[in-house]
């Protein structure tokens, strides 16, 4: 085994393990904010939020994220050039990069399968606390905020902490629209080296180091905030 090729490109290797934790914490932050409105449309929303949310998660979690990354990245990232004045936008070095296109689409994959898990837990709240709150006075959007939501949360932990996990795995598909992840790097030392399993392994080490950071992380989450049955 040959790992003298660390010392040449460890910059690039700390340059991708940056981007593939940065798209890990966009697409999990944004996904979660996005999944908090469709789980609330499918639980509490009228006929049509309830019928979009369904639809959405549908579809996202029916249909492949690398697919769902391309049609983004090859479908409207070539489309975006032609709308007048884009180009010239203080927007363009942004959306002219393969990392917006792969932040939007795991975001949105990743709210998909964050409203299932998060409606779930909305619905297993005890509805004695949340009669509890109304008791006190306490308006639809207090209710929410202070007893709900949170519970819901906590209920929600090992679930969620799985989904990130998850979501960290599929950081590699990326690669596929330019970006230069950890894998990426990885890709490049096999070009540059013709080696094969050892950048493999170094991006295998990585993750399952991150996988580890996040795992714990969550475990301390969940022995602060325990949840009750």
């Amino acid at each position: 085994m040959d790992f003298s090729w660390i010392a040449r490109y460890w910059p690039l290797l700390l340059s991708g393990a940056w981007q593939t934790v940065t798209l890990l914490v966009l697409s999990v932050v944004f996904g979660f904010i996005l999944a908090i409105g469709l789980a609330f449309a499918q639980v509490r929303g009228g006929r049509t939020l309830r019928w979009f949310s369904k639809s959405y998660c549908a579809f996202f979690r029916g249909t492949p994220l690398l697919i769902q990354l391309w049609l983004l990245y090859y479908g409207v990232g070539s489309l975006l050039p032609m709308i007048p004045g884009i180009r010239h936008s203080i927007f363009w070095p942004v959306l002219r990069e393969g990392f917006f296109f792969a932040v939007v689409s795991f975001t949105l994959n990743y709210a998909a399968y964050e409203a299932e898990v998060l409606r779930g837990a909305l619905l297993a709240v005890p509805k004695g606390e949340l009669e509890a709150g109304r008791a006190f006075g306490m308006g639809r959007f207090t209710l929410i905020r202070r007893i709900w939501l949170p519970r819901a949360i906590r209920i929600a932990l090992p679930t969620i902490a799985g989904e990130v996990v998850m979501q960290l795995k599929s950081t590699p598909l990326a690669f596929t629209v330019t970006v230069m992840d950890l894998y990426a790097v990885a890709y490049k030392v096999r070009q540059d080296t013709l080696l094969v399993y050892e950048p493999l392994i170094v991006v295998t080490v990585f993750y399952l180091i991150l996988t580890a950071i996040i795992a714990r992380a969550f475990h301390i989450v969940e022995a602060q905030v325990p949840v009750r049955r």
